[in-house]
């Protein structure tokens, strides 16, 4: 009982500190790190609600992306004036009611998580009967169809076009707003039985039939659960860069999202969040070496695409040499943390 309220005491304070921390990097920090800190935020919500679905769920999905595009979508369209509308889709004109629906931006970006949802069951109806490989293969081809119909119909999409000139409410504060609600969504799901039924179906899903679970109900709503997620996060993304189109959302897209989830743990909430720091930085910062650099007399021309080369060395070498990522299935808590340190202490 002390314990429980010591970390809820010291859990407010860190979520206070960490609120005084935002408020000065917004008047302290340049723009392009600001943008960094927002991509950490929305890239951790697409992370998790991956991991909800591989690292938790065993379910190995590669349709990332697809659903990412749906959430962003359905938000661009919600928060996109009728005006600027009519400005946009030159080709064909929108069709009603997508022309004259608009919505506040918690409410679009809630209902693009909701419409990923809702495809996520749909989807999985059918495929989530597929286990392994087949099930990636399958999510993957949902994926590609979701990018080709978005590209083909331009009364809705504005096909190859895309959506421009999109509101930016998706601040510092919205992104990790949201981010909070997530964590401690997951935290509480993950921590109750529920989440020890998703264990056991993901450890062994044959001796959690044995007793009696319903496993494919409970793949079904872990599915869902994590598509909405992907949803959420390509809403906030959508409204933060301001512009979408097709090209956006290929498997490059899910590839990234994976190697944050491989990286730091499949089940583990505490390395997520620290791989989604640490990939969205370097892949920043990597942009240098698709950049034309000389080395005194040596010239090295640029080469588009050299930092995905060398992400997917790097997912090659932690599957080799640490295949259970930075945390492996564990967590950081103050539980943990004070452990540690009373055993300090003691050897002391």
């Amino acid at each position: 009982m002390m314990s429980s309220r010591r970390n809820l005491i010291l859990n407010i304070l860190a979520v206070l500190c960490f609120g005084m921390f935002l408020w000065w990097a917004e008047g302290h920090l340049s723009g392009y790190q600001i943008q960094i800190m927002n991509l950490i935020a929305i890239n951790t919500i697409l992370a998790l609600g991956l991991n909800l679905i591989y690292g938790f769920g065993g379910m190995f999905s590669l349709g990332h992306a697809g659903f990412m595009a749906i959430g962003a979508y359905t938000c661009a369209l919600l928060i996109l004036p009728p005006l600027q509308k009519e400005m946009i889709f030159i080709l064909q004109p929108l069709r009603w009611p997508f022309s004259v629906l608009h919505a506040p931006f918690l409410v679009a970006v809630v209902l693009g998580g909701a419409m990923a949802a809702v495809f996520g069951i749909l989807v999985g109806i059918p495929i989530l009967r597929l286990g392994g490989d087949y099930l990636g293969i399958a999510t993957l081809g949902f994926a590609e169809i979701v990018r080709v119909v978005a590209n083909n119909i331009p009364s809705i999409t504005n096909g190859a076009l895309g959506l421009k000139g999109i509101p930016p409410y998706a601040n510092i504060w919205w992104n990790y707003g949201f981010l909070l609600v997530v964590l401690y969504s997951m935290v509480r799901v993950v921590n109750s039985n529920y989440g020890n039924v998703l264990k056991a179906i993901r450890d062994d899903e044959m001796a959690a039939k044995a007793m009696g679970i319903d496993v494919f109900r409970y793949k079904i709503q872990v599915f869902a659960m994590g598509t909405f997620l992907a949803g959420i996060g390509g809403a906030l993304q959508a409204s933060f860069i301001t512009t979408i189109d097709p090209r956006m959302y290929m498997f490059t897209m899910t590839f990234n999202v994976l190697m944050m989830v491989v990286a730091g743990g499949l089940g583990s909430i505490t390395g997520t969040c620290i791989a989604s720091a640490i990939i969205t930085i370097l892949l920043e910062w990597l942009r240098i070496v698709e950049s034309p650099m000389d080395f005194g007399p040596v010239h090295i021309p640029g080469i588009p695409g050299m930092r995905m080369v060398i992400f997917s060395l790097a997912l090659i070498f932690i599957i080799l040499f640490r295949r259970e990522g930075i945390m492996g299935m564990k967590e950081l808590t103050w539980d943990a943390l004070f452990g540690r340190m009373g055993r300090a202490g003691k050897d002391e």
